[in-house]
């Protein structure tokens, strides 16, 4: 017998060795008809797939997570099999799905064009219509390679031939066939609401060496509304743009003489970057750290010691031979706040250490994935590493985790989702560490009361992590905060203190990383705010516009006496009209606009205008002053 689980939280048992199309066809229609596949000892598993005895089976319905994930894999293949019709001569790629869609990658005879994007969903419709069921196949690798070789997919006997898999699956609907791990919908005609939104080009493998293949890119889902919805949120996510806002706003660009992903911080971006370090410098003072500073490169052989060489070099810059010696621009600062750890002998009385710095470093990235602010080749990261004994451990991972959350609260986050991951079969470290620090790590989250996933084995190598995810104004998931241990540097560097008992022991190393990097965190702000900046991150807090040419010296003295108080001002004594010159303001998301004209000049006031509230009449400056202050202070 099968053990299966109803959404209702029901179990029931049914007869092993049936498919799953049986096993469905016995339940309620309603319910029968929102099923997608099934899960099988936790595994998704097509309903033509024969049910094994003793199993415990749950249903996916097309409310699940994972019944996206599989619409969207499905179509991929349905859109593979509809440009298969129109075209004769291509190769399939890979086509997975991925977030928000699916993509497939094809090599073809002539480049894509708009044009090519309506036939092909027309012919996908079709397909839909013919309702062909997806059966799976399994084949011997040589049987795979056989077919595949027969059909000319050269990609696909690539692949084929590097798997170990004594048993290779494939899936096939009408005339088309297709090397697939699975799942996939019982038939084509489940696929109701799709829409093809894109061409790229794409290297295979990801190898810029190999060929240049063309990618179309789609979306899918069960509900029409969801697809409209879909478009909005993009039609959204287009006006946030941090790279188009940017250019706007005069934040931030790039130069091609430059070279690619090496940013260009302008006036506007300069003054809200610095408000953002200062901020970081005085908070990271305030909790017990101390700020250090370290070089831009360093010899081959402390990456070589740090392991680097071996695992990351493809990602590092080569610097420079200085004495016969190699030098490497430095991806990451954790080797050089090592060294200063190394600089002289520590006591179990002086830990914990708590060093941090915002060190700029360089990482190789392919151009096709270089993206605005947001992935980069050189960026400046709010790094920290914690040098603790193991008594004091627990203690630290909750503070690090209580700063991590204050700071990113400030700047006005408040929806969070952490990730613990745990140890991967491949790792260093006493299993006595693994576990006392995957203990911290989770006992600080529960202590936190914040949602958390755990991701069995999906620690890195060298020591376990927590991952701290922020939702943004569009309820987008980034990456900021990382707090992650490592058992792996101390002992390559020896890192060592003297105890109560005067012998020597390992400190425990934490690497936290705050806002991630500061290029990054600036790009997923801009797009948060839609660079309408709180008024504490503004670059121009107020600006002071005179109504006429005879008010100028009177603005400017207003600015003066704003600068001077600490408010990032300026004036806009442009020979414009007055309404032309605050609409300018308002596309520049200045939040306060301060009138002066005449009467104002004469009674030493101001005519407030806010970003938000349009127009609050005539302020004495003090009290306006006082407004602006506070409102700094809170961080509103």
């Amino acid at each position: 017998m099968i053990r299966l689980k109803l959404p209702n939280g029901v179990e029931e048992q049914a007869a092993g060795g049936i498919s799953g199309k049986e096993l469905v066809a016995g339940l309620e229609p309603a319910l029968k008809k929102e099923v997608i596949c099934l899960k099988v000892d936790g595994n998704l598993t097509d309903l033509s797939a024969t049910l094994p005895a003793r199993s415990e089976v749950e249903l996916v319905l097309r409310s699940a997570p994972e019944a996206l994930e599989v619409l969207r894999h499905s179509a991929a293949h349905i859109m593979a099999q509809a440009v298969k019709r129109i075209f004769k001569d291509v190769k399939l790629a890979i086509g997975p799905a991925i977030e928000h869609g699916f993509y497939y990658d094809f090599e073809l005879p002539r480049p894509l064009t708009p044009e090519d994007l309506a036939a092909i969903e027309a012919e996908m419709k079709k397909i839909v219509k013919e309702d062909l069921p997806f059966q799976r196949r399994v084949l011997s690798q040589e049987e795979a390679l056989a077919l595949l070789e027969e059909q000319g997919e050269k990609f696909k006997v690539e692949l084929v031939s590097e798997l170990d898999d004594q048993e290779i699956s494939f899936y096939q609907q009408g005339e088309f066939i297709d090397l697939c791990r699975g799942p996939h919908l019982p038939s084509t005609r489940y696929l109701k609401v799709f829409k093809l939104t894109s061409i790229a080009g794409a290297y295979w493998r990801g190898d810029s060496s190999r060929e240049m293949l063309q990618r179309i890119y789609g979306t899918a889902f069960f509900q029409k509304e969801e697809l409209e919805n879909y478009f909005k949120f993009l039609e959204e996510a287009a006006k946030r743009d941090h790279r188009k806002l940017g250019r706007e706003l005069d934040l931030f660009s790039t130069s091609e003489q430059i070279g690619a992903g090496l940013i260009l911080w302008h006036p506007k971006g300069g003054r809200i970057r610095q408000v953002i370090e200062d901020f970081w410098r005085e908070e990271h003072r305030k909790n017990g750290y101390d700020l250090v500073y370290t070089p831009h490169l360093g010899r081959g052989l402390l990456w070589e010691t740090s392991g680097h060489l071996d695992f990351y070099r493809e990602n590092m810059y080569s610097g420079m031979e200085i004495d016969q010696q190699e030098y490497l621009i430095k991806p990451m600062n954790c080797p050089f706040h090592i060294e200063i750890y190394k600089s002289r002998s520590r006591s179990y009385r002086e830990l914990p250490f708590r060093w941090a710095e915002l060190g700029t470093v360089y990482r190789y990235e392919r151009s096709g994935v270089l993206h605005g602010l947001l992935r980069v080749r050189g960026f400046t990261q709010d790094d920290a590493h914690i040098f603790c004994r193991p008594d004091q451990m627990p203690a630290e991972i909750d503070r690090v985790l209580e700063f991590c959350l204050k700071i990113l609260r400030a700047f006005g986050f408040t929806d969070f989702k952490l990730y613990l991951a745990t140890r991967p079969e491949k790792s260093v470290g006493s299993e006595e560490r693994w576990e006392a620090a995957t203990a911290a790590l989770r006992a600080a989250i529960e202590k936190a009361g914040l949602p958390f996933a755990v991701d069995e084995g999906g620690g890195a190598f060298y020591g376990p992590k927590i991952d701290l995810k922020i939702k943004d104004a569009l309820g987008r998931e980034w990456q900021c905060s990382t707090i992650q241990f490592d058992f792996n540097e101390p002992e390559r560097f020896g890192l060592t203190y003297k105890g109560a008992d005067s012998q020597d022991h390992q400190p425990y190393m934490i690497h936290r990383a705050l806002l991630g990097s500061l290029e990054r965190f600036f790009g997923i702000l801009v797009e948060h705010y839609e660079g309408a900046f709180p008024l504490w991150l503004a670059p121009v807090q107020a600006l002071v516009i005179p109504v006429l040419p005879a008010n100028l010296e009177y603005a400017e003295a207003v600015c003066h006496w704003l600068q001077a108080n600490g408010i990032r001002a300026e004036v806009d004594g442009r020979n414009e009209k007055i309404g032309y010159r605050i609409r300018e303001a308002q596309l520049q998301k200045v939040p306060y606009m301060l009138v002066v004209g005449e009467q104002e000049a004469s009674e030493g006031k101001v005519a407030v205008r806010t970003r938000k509230e349009g127009d609050l009449g005539v302020w004495e400056r003090e009290a306006l002053l006082q407004r602006m202050q506070e409102e700094i202070a809170q961080k509103s």
